[in-house]
């Protein structure tokens, strides 16, 4: 009999070490704010979890390479367009010096100028981002992730946009300038076809630059919307609901102050009480 009521209070010992544990374990839940505190409380969302975290994780990186395209497409779409108005003023130019009116004196001024604009174009095609790297890369144009199946070059090489038929938009300039200077109107003439030629060509590129733009605005927005779902399932995997877990707490406690109540009443009983 004494053996019985001893297994018995071994056992009740037991439960109530469960439940004090069970209320710890609720009570971190809501401190933390986190209902998973170890692998072990459940394996299958934990790995879940960890999977989430590294998805983030990559998604950050894009989202910062989709801003740092951003900035660099717009800041080529700045640099183009000023490109486009030298190359419209050095037509201007060359056009005004074809003019029988013009004298060597004028010409000379002209070609002046358009040694300047070329100039220019060559600062513009050197030109770099914030980072300190070539806005426009002087090999292939860099290539950048923005998701786990998308990459491209946002902004084209400085080749791809500074360079027609071999030659450089800047070396152009310096004929038309040369040939100004010379009053070679054969020669002036070539240069304004050559600058037509750039004027177009340098208006596609700011057209391919434009869609580089409104591509990344999806992705960024495509991104965003993936993030936010992934971020809700972590959080209900992971999150505290804590409505649910302050009624648990409550219930919890409710039951261990009673299992211990009715405990120690037992305890006040003598050996004769209980053997009768």
């Amino acid at each position: 009999m004494i053996n019985a009521v001893g297994n018995r209070m071994t056992r009740e010992i037991a439960r109530q070490q469960k439940l004090a544990e069970q209320l710890e374990r609720t009570q971190i839940q809501i401190s933390t704010g986190k209902q998973l505190q170890r692998m072990s409380d459940d394996a299958v969302a934990a790995r879940r979890i960890s999977t989430i975290g590294k998805t983030q994780a990559s998604m950050d990186s894009w989202a910062t390479n989709i801003a740092s395209a951003q900035a660099q497409v717009s800041q080529a779409d700045g640099v183009l367009k000023s490109a486009s108005n030298l190359l419209s003023r050095a037509h201007e130019l060359t056009l005004s010096a074809v003019s029988d009116s013009m004298n060597p004196a004028d010409r000379a001024a002209i070609a002046t100028e358009l040694n300047a604009i070329a100039d220019e174009l060559d600062g513009l095609a050197a030109t770099r981002d914030s980072n300190g790297d070539p806005l426009f890369a002087a090999g292939t144009a860099r290539v950048i992730r923005f998701d786990s199946d998308v990459s491209f070059a946002p902004v084209p090489s400085a080749a791809d946009v500074f360079v027609i038929g071999g030659n450089s938009l800047s070396t152009s300039l310096r004929d038309a300038a040369t040939a100004v200077a010379a009053s070679d109107k054969a020669g002036m003439n070539a240069s304004l076809t050559t600058l037509d030629a750039g004027i177009a060509h340098i208006a596609n590129r700011n057209a391919t630059v434009g869609l580089s733009a409104g591509r990344l605005d999806r992705i960024e927005d495509s991104l965003a919307t993936r993030g936010i779902a992934i971020a809700d399932e972590r959080s209900t995997l992971e999150d505290t609901d804590l409505s649910i877990a302050i009624a648990q707490l409550n219930a919890q406690d409710l039951t261990l102050s009673a299992a211990q109540a009715a405990f120690a009443k037992i305890n006040r009983q003598t050996l004769l009480d209980i053997l009768r």
